[in-house]
C-alpha cells in the first residue's frame, strides 16, 4: 500500500494495462446464456435422465410454438394447416415444422382410437346429423340447408318436436352464423361441431403448430429470426388478415429470449439512475471530489477486472451469475468508502500525506481485507454445489470480492496519492450517533429481550417460509409466450407440466398406463399404445355400420347449380313461413323459432347480405363431406402401419413406447406439481419431463444452500477465529449475522415473499454483507473503542448501506419478476443487517462491556 502510494504512475499504467485486457476478453469470450436448464450441473442423475430423454426426442426441445385459434375448429385447423405449409418453404428460418393434431391419419383413424362408450356417442351424433345433411349432398348450399330444417317443420307437424331437442346444439350454431350475416359480418358455420360437439369441445377453435427453428447463436436473442419470420408469414394467412383468426406463439425459444429482454429491458436507464444514486452518497459519505474520484475509479476497474476474470475463468453469465456487477458495486464500495471516511477522518493538522495514508491502512486494512475475504467465501460457498447457476455466480463474485480488495490497497492508494492530497479535514461522525450509543449502553438489556423475541419469531418464519419451485413464475407474466403459455395451461392436451415413461413395448404401455390412469393426481394419460387399440373389431363393425346409414349421404351423386340470390330469397321466405306454421308446437325457446326469425329478416335483405349469408353456411360443406367420408373408412391399425411423424413423437429409436401424463389443476402449485412427481414415481420411477425437472430443480437449489451455509458459515468461522484469534469475538460476529439471518426471514414472511431460485441468492450476500458491517465494530470495540454509532466507522458503514441498497433497489425495480424478487428480498437482508448491526450487535457490546460509553478520539481508531 504505501508502494502504491509511493509510486501511482506505475500502478496507474499497470492498472490500465489490465483493463484493457479485461474488456478485450470480455468482448471475445463471454457470452449469455439464458436456458434455465443449464443452470444446474450435468452431473446430477436427474440431469441425465431428462438429457437421455431429450436425446430420444430431440423434437421436443428448442421449439417454437405457434397457437392457432379462430371461432371454428375448420377455421384454425385451415389456417394451422396454411402455416406450416409456408414455413415448411422457409428453410433460412425453419428446420422443421408439423401439425401435431392434423395428419391424414387422425383423419382415417380418428375414430378407431376413440374409447369405445365415446366412439358410441360420437357416431349416435354423426347419423342424427346425417339427416340435416342430406339435402344437402346434391345442393351443398344455403338452399340445401333450408331444405333440412323444412323436414325437421314437417317432424314437428307430425308431432315429433320432441326429438327436436337433440340438434339444439346444431340448430344454435345455425342461428348465430345467420345473425352474424345479418348484422354485416359472416361466421362461417362449423359443420365438424354439428355432426362431432364431443370431439370439438376437446380443443375448441385451437390448433398447435410445432416448429423447431433455425437458431442463431451469435445473437444475444438466438430464436428472435425465426419468431419474427412466423409471426410476418402468419400475418399475411387469409383468416388472419380478416381478423377471423389468430396466431400466437410459446415455447423454449421464444421463452427464453423473452427472459433475456426482461433482463436487458430498461437496464440502461436503471444503471444509470443507479450510478447517478451512488455517486450521490459517495459525496455526502466522502464530501471530497479529491475522496469520490479514487473511490469510483477503483470501483469501475475493479469491474472490469470481474469482467475478465469471468470471460476468461467461466466464459458465461446465465440467468443468475448475470447479477454480479450490480452484486459487485453494492458490495465493493464498502471498501472504498471505509478506506476514505477514515483516511479524512485523520485528514487534519499538518500530517505528511504519506503517514496519513500508512496509518489509515493499518487501521482499515485487516478490517476491509477480513470483511473481503468472509464476503468471498459466502460466495465461494456455492462453487462445490450442483447449482451450476448459482456456483458460477458464487465463483465470479468470490473471486471480484478478492479482486475488489486488492484494487482497494494498491490501486485506491495510488489514486489518493495522486488526487487526495491537500484535502481537509470535515466532521464525519454520524450525527446523532453519540446519543444513540449512550440510549443503548442504558438500555441494552430490553433491547436484547425484544430481539430475543424478533428471533424467535424469526425462526418460526424461516421454517415455514414458501419456496416457489415454479420457474415460469420468475418470468415477465405480460410477454407473449408467457401468457400464450398460461392460456394453455387448464387445458390437458397442451399443459407444459408434463410426465414422460418409457417401457418396452405395448403390453408394458397399456398396463402402466391403465396403472398410473387410476392415480388422482394425474388428469389424463396418453401412450404410443392407444394409436394401435386392441378393440378395433368391435369399433370398426360401428364405423361400418354408421358407413352403410350414412351412405346416402358420403356417395357420390351430381350437384345443382349454385343459387342466386333470388333463389336464396325465396327459399328463406318459404322456411320462416313454414317454421311460423308450427310455432305453438316448439317450446319458447327452442332454437328453431329463432331460425325462423331470421330467415324471415333474410328474405327482406339485400342480395349481397344473402350471398355472404350463403357463403357463411355453406364454406365448410366439401371439406366436411370429405372429412366424414375419410373418418368412415378406418382400417385396422397396426405397429407397422403407423406414419414416421406419429413413430418420432410416441416411439424411441430403441422401439421403446412413451406415455404422456398430464396433472390435474392443482399441479399449477408448487406442492400439488410436487404431489403428481411423487404419486407418478410411486408406480413408475424412471418418469422424466417437466414436471419432474421443476421438482428437482427445487431439490436441488435447496440442497445447494443447504450445503453452501454449512460450508461458509464453517469457513467464515475458521477464518475469524485466524484473524480475531478470540471466541468471543468470533461468537460475536456470528451471532449478529445469525441474527440478521432470522430477521430477513421474518420481514420475508410478513410481505408475504416466496423463495425462489432467483432471490435466494440474498443467502450468500447476507453472510458477507453482514459478516462485513459486523467485523468493523468487533474489531473497534476490541481495540477499546466504546462509541459506535457516534464514529467515523458508523457513518461509513452507513453510506457503504445506502450504496448497496442503491445497487439492490436497482434490480428490485427491474422489469423481470426474478429479478425484482432478487432485489426486493437483498434490501430486505441488507435492512435486517443493519438493524442487526446498528442495534443489535452494540446494545449486546455494551452489555458485555457493563459500563456507559466512554468519550474517545471519533477521528482515530486505536490500533491493536
Amino acid at each position: 500500500m504505501d508502494s502504491s502510494g509511493r509510486h501511482p504512475f506505475v500502478v496507474l499504467m499497470l492498472a490500465a494495462l489490465l483493463a484493457v485486457a479485461s474488456l478485450m476478453g470480455a468482448s471475445t469470450h463471454l457470452s449469455i446464456d439464458t436456458d434455465s436448464d443449464h443452470l444446474f450441473s450435468e452431473r446430477l442423475q436427474w440431469r441425465q435422465q431428462s438429457l437421455e430423454f431429450a436425446g430420444q426426442f430431440p423434437q421436443f426441445s428448442d421449439t417454437l410454438i405457434a397457437v392457432v385459434r379462430a371461432p371454428t375448429a375448420e377455421e384454425a385447423r385451415e389456417t394451422a394447416l396454411e402455416l406450416a405449409d409456408a414455413l415448411a418453404a422457409d428453410q433460412r428460418h425453419v428446420r422443421s415444422v408439423s401439425t401435431p393434431g392434423i395428419n391424414s391419419f387422425l383423419d382415417r383413424e380418428g375414430l378407431l382410437l376413440l374409447p369405445p362408450d365415446e366412439l358410441y356417442d360420437v357416431i349416435d351424433s354423426m347419423t342424427q346429423a346425417g339427416q340435416l345433411l342430406e339435402p344437402l349432398v346434391t345442393d351443398p348450399s344455403a338452399r340445401g340447408l333450408l331444405k333440412g330444417l323444412d323436414m325437421m317443420v314437417e317432424a314437428v307437424r307430425y308431432g315429433m318436436g320432441d326429438y327436436l331437442s337433440a340438434y339444439d346444439a346444431a340448430l344454435g350454431n345455425i342461428a348465430r352464423s345467420l345473425d352474424d350475416a345479418l348484422n354485416g359480418h359472416a361466421s362461417p358455420l362449423s359443420w365438424q361441431a354439428l355432426l362431432t360437439p364431443q370431439l370439438t369441445g376437446h380443443n375448441g377453435g385451437l390448433e398447435l403448430v410445432l416448429i423447431n427453428p433455425v437458431l442463431d447463436h451469435d445473437a444475444l436473442e438466438p430464436g428472435q429470426s425465426a419468431t419474427q419470420a412466423m409471426l410476418k408469414i402468419a400475418a399475411d394467412l387469409p383468416d388472419v388478415k380478416a381478423g377471423r383468426a389468430r396466431v400466437n406463439y410459446t415455447g423454449s425459444v421464444p421463452l427464453s429470449d423473452e427472459e433475456f429482454r426482461s433482463l436487458t429491458d430498461r437496464a440502461a436507464p436503471i444503471a444509470i439512475g443507479g450510478a447517478v444514486l451512488v455517486v450521490f452518497w459517495l459525496v455526502l459519505a466522502l464530501r471530497s471530489w479529491r475522496l469520490i474520484l479514487p473511490v469510483v475509479l477503483t470501483l469501475v476497474l475493479g469491474l472490469l477486472y470481474t469482467l475478465g476474470f469471468a470471460a476468461f475463468a467461466v466464459g458465461r453469465l446465465n440467468l443468475v451469475s448475470v447479477a454480479f456487477a450490480v452484486l459487485f458495486v453494492g458490495l465493493a464500495v464498502d471498501f472504498g468508502i471505509q478506506f476514505g471516511v477514515r483516511l479524512h477522518a485523520l485528514q487534519r493538522g499538518d500530517r505528511d500525506f504519506a503517514d496519513i495514508l500508512h496509518r489509515t491502512g493499518i487501521q482499515v486494512g485487516g478490517q476491509i481485507g477480513l470483511a473481503a475475504l468472509a464476503t468471498a467465501l459466502g460466495f465461494l460457498a456455492f462453487a462445490p454445489t450442483h447449482f451450476s447457476g448459482m456456483a458460477e455466480l458464487g465463483i465470479i463474485a468470490g473471486v471480484g470480492m478478492l479482486l475488489a480488495l486488492l484494487c482497494t490497497l494498491t490501486l485506491l492508494p495510488a489514486l489518493l496519492g495522486l488526487l487526495a492530497r491537500g484535502a481537509q479535514h470535515s466532521e464525519l461522525a454520524l450525527p446523532g450517533g453519540a446519543a444513540a450509543d449512550n440510549w443503548l449502553a442504558r438500555h441494552c438489556m430490553p433491547v436484547l429481550a425484544a430481539f430475543t423475541l424478533l428471533a424467535m419469531a424469526g425462526l418460526w418464519s424461516a421454517i415455514n417460509l414458501p419456496f416457489d419451485a415454479n420457474p415460469l413464475h420468475t418470468k415477465r407474466p405480460d410477454t407473449e409466450a408467457m401468457q400464450t403459455l398460461s392460456s394453455l395451461m387448464g387445458d390437458p392436451n397442451t399443459n407444459p407440466f408434463t410426465l414422460n415413461v418409457l417401457v418396452p413395448d405395448l403390453a408394458s404401455a397399456r398396463t402402466l398406463g391403465a396403472r398410473l390412469g387410476t392415480l388422482p393426481e394425474v388428469a389424463q394419460v396418453v401412450s404410443g399404445a392407444d394409436f394401435v387399440p386392441e378393440d378395433q373389431a368391435d369399433k370398426l363393425d360401428q364405423i361400418q355400420q354408421a358407413m352403410d346409414l350414412m351412405y346416402s349421404v358420403l356417395g357420390t351423386h351430381e350437384a345443382k347449380p349454385a343459387p342466386t340470390a333470388a333463389d336464396l330469397r325465396a327459399a328463406a321466405r318459404d322456411s320462416s313461413m313454414a317454421i311460423a306454421g308450427v310455432a305453438d308446437a316448439l317450446p319458447p325457446s327452442a332454437p328453431l323459432l329463432r331460425i325462423g326469425e331470421l330467415l324471415g329478416r333474410l328474405a327482406q335483405a339485400p342480395d349481397p347480405v344473402l350471398l355472404t349469408a350463403n357463403q357463411a353456411l355453406s364454406r365448410f360443406l366439401p371439406e366436411t363431406f370429405e372429412r366424414l367420408k375419410n373418418s368412415l373408412s378406418a382400417r385396422h391399425i397396426t405397429l407397422q402401419s403407423l406414419p414416421d411423424e406419429l413413430r418420432r413423437d410416441w416411439f424411441s429409436v430403441d422401439g421403446q413406447v412413451r406415455i404422456q401424463l398430464t396433472p390435474g389443476d392443482e399441479a399449477q402449485h408448487t406442492a400439488g406439481l410436487r404431489r403428481f412427481v411423487q404419486a407418478v414415481h410411486s408406480v413408475a420411477p424412471q418418469a422424466v419431463g417437466s414436471a419432474f425437472d421443476t421438482v428437482k430443480s427445487a431439490d436441488t437449489i435447496l440442497q445447494a444452500f443447504q450445503q453452501a451455509a454449512v460450508y461458509a458459515t464453517l469457513t467464515i468461522a475458521m477464518v475469524l477465529i485466524a484473524v480475531l484469534r478470540r471466541w468471543l469475538d468470533t461468537a460475536l460476529v456470528m451471532a449478529t449475522l445469525l441474527m440478521s439471518a432470522l430477521l430477513t426471514a421474518l420481514l420475508a414472511r410478513l410481505l408475504g415473499i416466496s423463495i425462489n431460485f432467483a432471490n435466494i441468492i440474498a443467502l450468500p450476500l447476507l453472510l458477507g454483507v453482514g459478516v462485513s458491517f459486523n467485523v468493523y465494530f468487533v474489531m473497534n470495540w476490541r481495540s477499546g473503542i466504546r462509541q459506535f454509532l457516534g464514529s467515523p466507522t458508523a457513518r461509513a458503514i452507513l453510506f457503504s448501506a445506502l450504496t448497496t441498497g442503491t445497487a439492490f433497489g436497482s434490480l428490485a425495480i427491474a422489469r423481470h419478476p426474478g429479478t425484482a424478487s432478487m432485489g426486493l428480498l437483498l434490501l430486505l437482508s441488507l435492512s435486517a443487517v443493519l438493524l442487526s448491526t446498528f442495534v443489535f450487535l452494540p446494545a449486546l457490546l455494551y452489555r458485555l462491556s457493563r459500563s456507559e460509553p466512554v468519550k474517545a478520539d471519533r477521528y482515530e481508531v486505536p490500533i491493536d
